[in-house]
Formats: structure tokens, sequence, C-alpha cells
């Protein structure tokens, strides 16, 4: 049996950027909140994902905001996530960042960040207001299910059972375990949840040894093709395989069975590629003439090598279309996201789960995916809030009845 029971309005577990907007929803509307983290401190992924520099979102009309998120492969924005959004869209986050004393700029790309940069000024400015607003924050306090209509936690002080008016779940995905987000909450909602996959990640390749004197390099300006698509963006040839930013533009369609080719001459039609390539060769390897004709990199020369072998004497369609050999996605605690989760066809308008009162759900441990540049966090912060007003409108009906 726990060793003591608590009351209060509304209980928030999950300390990250989801559960710390509902928290603030919740507390602004007047009520009591205690947030419940699993580990020693709150944001620990929020904080990783600033080490380069906190990308909040990307400032860009609403309408092509919510077009760039893709869905269970494309097949649409779950209204929800939709509504949220339209509510607490990219420049709601600028101004929420401004409020809370950490100015912004917009890069080149659109992407924004801190002026600041970090994610710590801004994570502390967030739990100093959260606090002045009477949120008590618990942390170590891992969530062990229900009982009698209380949520149980182990705690550094014993087991500890809460009965709150509201509760908002925003426990986060299955990915970076070591942070915090590690999926066990799937236990208590079974039935419910949508097997999760890596999102935005890196593909698996076992490279050849003469790929070792290209690890760590970037590939720049490349057209990856996912099926009949075409995404330019930049990627780098690591040890483990391929990682970087175009490579997780196109993640989940490779994920979903979509074969993946380089276009490694974009700039070159097949044709243009043939007439090229037809100049004298003379007593120059392959790889020369093609440096001399094309101005190949020494990268490029590498992925052709190793995926194009044995080249074809027509070398212009694979020059355009390189197949990537690849042994799959990595490993799901490796990814930056997840997809699956929560289904949505389990929550009401109001992310409440159905047949489940005064319960809500929020953040990456729903049912969505998003691209990196932002998306995520937008959506995180956007879908925290949402269920964080519908718990406090729920906590105020009750009042009234």
């Amino acid at each position: 049996m726990p060793h003591h029971a608590q009351d209060c309005d509304a209980l928030v577990i999950g300390g990250g950027p989801a559960g710390l907007m509902a928290a603030e929803a919740i507390a602004g509307a007047g009520h009591r909140v205690i947030l419940a983290e699993a580990m020693p401190t709150v944001g620990r992924k929020f904080l990783m994902a600033g080490k380069s520099g906190l990308n909040l979102t990307k400032d860009e009309p609403l309408d092509r905001h919510l077009d760039a998120f893709a869905f269970g492969g494309g097949a649409g924005m779950p209204p929800m996530v939709a509504a949220a959004l339209r509510d607490f869209g990219p420049q709601a986050v600028m101004d929420w960042a401004k409020g809370l004393g950490q100015p912004v700029f917009t890069g080149s790309s659109g992407r924004v960040f801190p002026v600041a940069m970090k994610a710590s000024p801004l994570l502390r400015a967030w739990i100093a207001r959260l606090q002045a607003d009477g949120v008590e924050i618990r942390t170590r306090w891992r969530w062990q299910g229900w009982r009698e209509g209380a949520a149980l936690f182990s705690t550094p002080g014993g087991k500890v059972a809460i009965r709150a008016g509201a509760t908002v779940l925003a426990l986060g995905g299955a990915s970076w375990a070591r942070l915090g987000s590690d999926g066990a909450w799937v236990r208590h909602l079974a039935g419910k949840v949508a097997p999760f996959r890596p999102a935005n990640m890196g593909l698996r390749v076992d490279w050849s040894p003469h790929m070792a004197a290209h690890l760590g390099q970037p590939v720049k300006a490349a057209v990856l093709q996912p099926g009949d698509r075409r995404v330019t963006g930049e990627f780098v040839i690591s040890a483990r395989g391929l990682e970087g930013g175009g490579i997780y533009a196109v993640s989940a369609a490779v994920r979903d069975g979509a074969p993946l080719t380089l276009d490694l001459v974009p700039h070159l039609t097949v044709d243009a590629l043939r007439a090229a390539l037809a100049r004298p060769r003379g007593k120059a390897t392959v790889a020369a003439h093609l440096r001399k004709v094309l101005r190949l990199d020494p990268v490029r020369l590498a992925l052709l090598q190793e995926f194009g072998r044995p080249l074809p004497d027509d070398l212009a369609p694979l020059l355009k279309a390189l197949p990537v050999r690849h042994a799959g996605p990595r490993p799901i605690d490796e990814a930056i996201s997840t997809a699956g989760g929560l289904r949505f066809d389990a929550l009401d308008d109001r992310l409440m789960l159905r047949g489940r009162p005064g319960l809500f759900a929020a953040g990456e441990m729903l049912d969505w995916e998003a691209p990196t540049g932002g998306y995520l966090l937008t959506a995180c912060l956007a879908t925290g809030r949402h269920a964080g007003r519908g718990a406090a409108t729920w906590l105020a009906q009750r009042r009234e009845n």
C-alpha cells in the first residue's frame, strides 16, 4: 500500500515540453497543480535538443506549417493536433519565448532560435514562472499506474498515491530512454496504443572498408528520392550509416517501404550527363574522368563506388538514381522521435480519453509524427496547452456542478 496519499486539483505526469505547457495552462486558470517527473530534473530531452541550438519552431504561415507534417505515412493530420496548432502555432511559440525573457531570431531557412541559442535559459525562466504560479514539481516520481482512482508513484520517500480532479499524461514517446522517454507507460493503457516506430532516424549501412576515409563527411546539396518524391538536403556518412537532416526528411517514407535513391548530379539531365561522359577519357580512370567532366567530389564518388558496383557502361541513369542499399532504420532508442503511441480514436476533441473522464494526454506519446525543424517541439507545446486547457475547463465544470 502507498505510504501516504495526497489530493490536488490537477496532476501532470511528465516534465517535458508538453507536460510543462499543460501545467502552465492549468495553473494559469487558478488550479493547484502537481507535476510529477520520473527523472532527476525536468526537460532533459528539451535540453539535449538545444545543445546544438534550440530550434523552437518554423517561421512560416500556419497552413504551410500544417502541410509540413507527415502523419501515418502521409494519411493526414489528426484533427485534434491541427486544432491545437491553430490555437498555438509558430507565432504563438515565438511570443511565448519572448514572454519568458528570451528574444528569438529567424535563420535563413526559416527556423527560429532563441538569441541565447541554448535551451537552459528558457527552461530556467519557464520553471521559475511555473513555480510562481504555484506548480509543485516532484522529481524522481515514477508513475506506476492507478489504484482505486488514484495515480500511484514510486518516489525516493516511498510509494505515494495522488488523487486528482484532472490528470494530464505527457509521458513522451519511446526514443532516448536515458532521458526519460522509454515508452514504459503503454502497459497502463493497453488496447489504446499503436506500436511505436522510429521517426527522424538514421539508416543503417554496413560500409565497405574503402568508405573508412569518408566517415564523418557531409554530402551537401544532395537530392534524395524516396519513391517518386525529391527532397533536397544535407546528410552525413557516419560509421553507423547515414545520418542528418536530409535523411531524417525521408526517413518516414523509407521506414514504410519506399526505395531510396540519390541524384548525385541534380543540375544535369540524363542527356547532358551522357554528353559530358562521352568526352575522350584517354588513360584516365573512371573516377578521374568523373572528377574532371562532372566535378564530382570524393564523397559522391565513394558513394557511387559503394552503391553502384559493378558500374554499368551507361553511367548517366545511375548517377541520377543511385540505389541506396541499407539495412533499415537505426534502433528506435537512437531516433530523434517516434511514430505510434496513444491512438486518436481513444481521445475526444479535448484530448481526453474516451471512457476515462478527467484523464487527458498530450505530446509525443500521441500517435503522430513531425519532421525536424521546430515542428515536433511546436506540436508538443501546442498539444500540451490544448490538453491543459481541456483539463482546466473540466475542473471548472466540476466545480460548477
